[in-house]
């Protein structure tokens, strides 16, 4: 390869022919922040424990293509088709084409686009190791708010009026 052709590739490489993230439009980058890559991780938003444990995780899924959503504000706005009495039941993992992924297979679907978490979602969607899976997450969610006694959502300003209705919508559950 000729060095003029290397020098013109890298000068169509920096002027115009790749989009920048500096030239997006503000209606391209709110989309953007709206609809991610893959889909949203659903919890309990008036679980403690729930909600601290997703957003603890809240950077590692971003970067695969993950938003979090808690489940009461998804079924408010209407983006989660379920019924009110079981929306609290599980974690949920909704793809943007409206596919959930619910429990245990909801860590497992995230767990596989995660490099470093490949080999857990591997031995665990074997089928021994699945059962056991599964039993170890119905226990735990079936005993989570035991636990968030403890370890309340914390109260934000932004975010008071859906905090109200999952703190309402988790102690009818």
């Amino acid at each position: 390869m000729s060095s003029k052709f290397c020098i013109h590739c890298r000068w169509l490489a920096r002027h115009g022919f790749q989009r920048s993230e500096a030239h997006m439009t503000k209606l391209d980058q709110e989309s953007k922040a709206l609809l991610p890559r893959v889909g949203w991780v659903l919890y309990d938003g008036g679980c403690g424990f729930c909600f601290r444990w997703v957003h603890s995780w809240e950077k590692v899924i971003e970067r695969r293509g993950f938003a979090l959503k808690d489940l009461q504000s998804a079924w408010e706005d209407g983006s989660l088709k379920r019924s009110q009495e079981n929306l609290l039941d599980d974690i949920l993992v909704m793809t943007r084409d409206s596919k959930l992924e619910s429990g245990a297979d909801a860590y497992l679907f995230v767990a596989r686009r995660i490099w470093w978490a490949w080999p857990f979602y591997a031995i665990f969607r074997l089928p021994g190791f699945n059962w056991m899976l599964w039993q170890g997450y119905r226990w735990f969610n079936r005993n989570r708010y035991r636990i968030s006694r403890h370890c309340p959502p914390p109260q934000q300003a932004n975010s008071g009026h859906a905090l109200k209705d999952s703190t309402r919508l988790s102690r009818d559950a």
